[in-house]
């Protein structure tokens, strides 16, 4: 019986978890797809490197046309990263007639539907379950499971990172800087964590989830991002008392025809299913029209996690090998994209202030968000010491994102207006 030949690009943390499980699992694989799987070549970039897995020096290369170049190679696990000549060497991959496993959310994102076009033209496989929430199935879920309904509205904390961070500040009471230190040394954050703490790395999972949910290409730049930087330790202590805990939540919703998709850090209910889910776990709430109400949560990265997904991703493969239908899993998007303008995008806001602490001015604020219509569902009132200065800590109503743009730079202008010092959107009610 043949086996299934793999070129491994990466042996990093996941790709040393692909090796672990593929050679500890090999019972589970061959009752899976009917023959062994065998990495023939792994593409890395110093042959030299100590590595956390044991493998056969000889199975390392640094030149990738070894791999795209091997006939007897079936499949390609690509876990290094990157884009440019990720890109390019995926395109050769699927060219040659070699099916495809990626974890490159960032790939993904920016060039999925290019691939997947080629992989489709190739008659080959390109799986990318491992690119968004590591172990979680949300991809496989998304094309499959809920294939037959109608996805109106996505939310999830996708990235581990700034989940943590958060925890931690909320709950130790620890500044944002001294979180993100811990979170370098324990390995959650990179040493250049920009990427993640910007929610950069959640748009991307965002752009990927929002084109399968939706049916409809959102791009990267459709994404409204905002990051975690400039939380305070005093927002979390607010949205804490009034019954709220902060996350970084990426957003899709669709309202007929129209879709929003963002990632901002956003006050979640107490009571909202994601407001428990802590440190560097991932979780996304899909509401579908049909099925209603579903929540997928799991460790969003690691080693073994993300692994399990990608060979997850490779046993499909292998089954469409035997059955042959390889290259006939990729569907186009149905729909056309239309983004809603921001006066069709409506949120609750948590809004706090500094301002003159004197007579009238509460009664000026509320004139203001008066004159659209904008009414209050919470409110926090409590002197500062020092500069004759008061601090008003306001939670929306309903509100169009036009309209409280304009509220905020209404509020801007009044002279008993110090400083606007945080704003956020705001999920549920809450239950203090």
């Amino acid at each position: 019986m043949k086996a299934i030949s793999i070129g491994l690009f990466g042996l990093g943390t996941v790709g040393s978890g692909v090796v672990n499980i593929i050679e500890n699992h090999q019972d589970k694989l061959m009752h899976q797809v009917g023959c062994p799987v065998k990495i023939r070549k792994i593409l890395v970039q110093d042959i030299n490197k100590n590595r956390g897995v044991s493998v056969d020096p000889l199975l390392l290369t640094t030149n990738p046309n070894e791999i795209l170049d091997d006939p007897d190679i079936d499949v390609i696990i690509e876990v290094m990263g990157g884009i440019v000549e990720t890109k390019k060497n995926i395109i050769a991959a699927l060219q040659n007639g070699k099916h495809v496993v990626t974890a490159n959310k960032d790939l993904m994102a920016l060039h999925g539907s290019e691939l997947l076009t080629v992989a489709s033209e190739s008659g080959c496989d390109l799986y990318y379950e491992a690119s968004v929430a590591g172990g979680i199935p949300i991809i496989r879920t998304l094309v499959d499971g809920l294939a037959s309904d109608r996805i109106v509205k996505m939310m999830g904390i996708v990235n581990g990172t700034t989940n943590f961070i958060l925890t931690k500040m909320s709950q130790e009471g620890k500044a944002y800087q001294s979180v993100l230190k811990e979170a370098q040394e324990l390995g959650f954050a990179e040493s250049d964590p920009t990427s993640d703490v910007e929610g950069l790395d959640a748009a991307r999972k965002m752009t990927i989830l929002a084109t399968l949910g939706f049916s409809m290409k959102i791009d990267l730049e459709d994404v409204k991002v905002s990051g975690i930087s400039n939380i305070s330790e005093e927002d979390l202590q607010y949205g804490k008392q009034l019954g709220y805990t902060m996350k970084l939540i990426g957003h899709a919703h669709r309202d007929g025809e129209k879709v929003e998709v963002s990632v901002q850090p956003t006050l979640l209910s107490n009571r909202h299913p994601l407001a428990s889910v802590n440190n560097e776990y991932n979780a996304i709430y899909v509401y579908g029209e049909a099925v209603g109400e579903t929540m997928f949560y799991g460790p969003g990265a690691g080693s073994l996690p993300t692994a399990t997904a990608i060979v997850s991703d490779l046993v499909a493969v292998m089954k469409n090998m035997r059955l042959g239908v390889n290259g006939k899993n990729a569907v186009t998007p149905q729909y056309p994209k239309i983004l809603k303008d921001e006066a069709e995008k409506y949120s609750k806001y948590f809004l706090r202030l500094h301002v003159k602490d004197e007579v009238g001015v509460f009664a000026g604020i509320t004139s203001i968000f008066a004159q659209y219509g904008v009414s209050f569902e919470k409110i926090l009132q409590l002197p500062v010491k020092k500069n004759e200065v008061a601090e008003i800590v306001l939670v929306t109503h309903q509100a169009a994102s036009s309209e409280y743009q304009n509220i905020l730079t209404l509020l801007r202008d009044l002279s008993f207006v110090k400083e606007i010092k945080s704003t956020y959107r705001v999920e549920g009610s809450s239950v203090s």
